[in-house]
């Protein structure tokens, strides 16, 4: 390899800006330069597979959460009422989990697994197997928001997303984009919202 730098197209977004790289081999090489995957079904992210992260955003959103969502004080109490109903966490300390709750802070449905993105997919496809819409006023995470959690929240047609983590630039963007209230930081003292 000769040289990795990054991208200087000039239809790059400045959020793409240092997301996309050019590689400059120093001799032909066998090896494909895109990444193209095909496979029936996948239980990633969102982001494996793709090339670049417009194709990851590419996602279809539900309707618009058309009802109240949570005002602060509500919010500032949701990641106390998640940690309640933590068991395995209580047990192992060594998972995340995952809540949908409506905007008074009412609990629908809270599920844990190693990976944040797992938990989610399980509090939506809860509410689906329940027979249930998998929209809600609010989902609770227990750790940081990436902009894939942010695509499941729209496709799911959530209206606001509470963490006590942080949340990456691109997450706060997408969620702006959506119409999704994105709450980061969040514990029974303090929250910061994004918008």
């Amino acid at each position: 390899m000769a040289q990795v730098a990054y991208c200087t197209d000039a239809d790059l977004s400045d959020e793409q800006e240092f997301n996309v790289v050019t590689v400059t081999l120093t001799a032909e090489t066998d090896v494909p330069h895109r990444h193209v995957a095909a496979s029936a079904g996948s239980s990633a992210c969102g982001v494996c597979g793709k090339d670049s992260v417009a194709a990851a955003l590419e996602t279809r959103a539900a309707a618009p959460w058309p009802g109240a969502r949570p005002d602060a004080d509500v919010v500032r109490r949701l990641p106390e009422a998640l940690r309640e109903r933590q068991s395995l966490f209580a047990r192992t300390g060594g998972v995340h989990a995952a809540a949908l709750a409506e905007a008074d802070g009412g609990v629908l449905v809270v599920r844990e697994d190693v990976g944040r993105h797992n938990a989610v997919d399980k509090v939506v496809g809860a509410r689906v197997l329940a027979g249930e819409a998998p929209a809600a006023a609010c989902l609770v995470l227990s750790g940081r928001v990436g902009f894939e959690l942010v695509q499941k929240a729209a496709a799911s047609g959530i209206g606001s997303i509470v963490a006590v983590g942080a949340p990456t630039s691109l997450a706060a963007g997408l969620a702006h984009e959506a119409g999704i209230d994105l709450w980061g930081f969040t514990s029974a003292g303090r929250t910061v919202r994004y918008d």
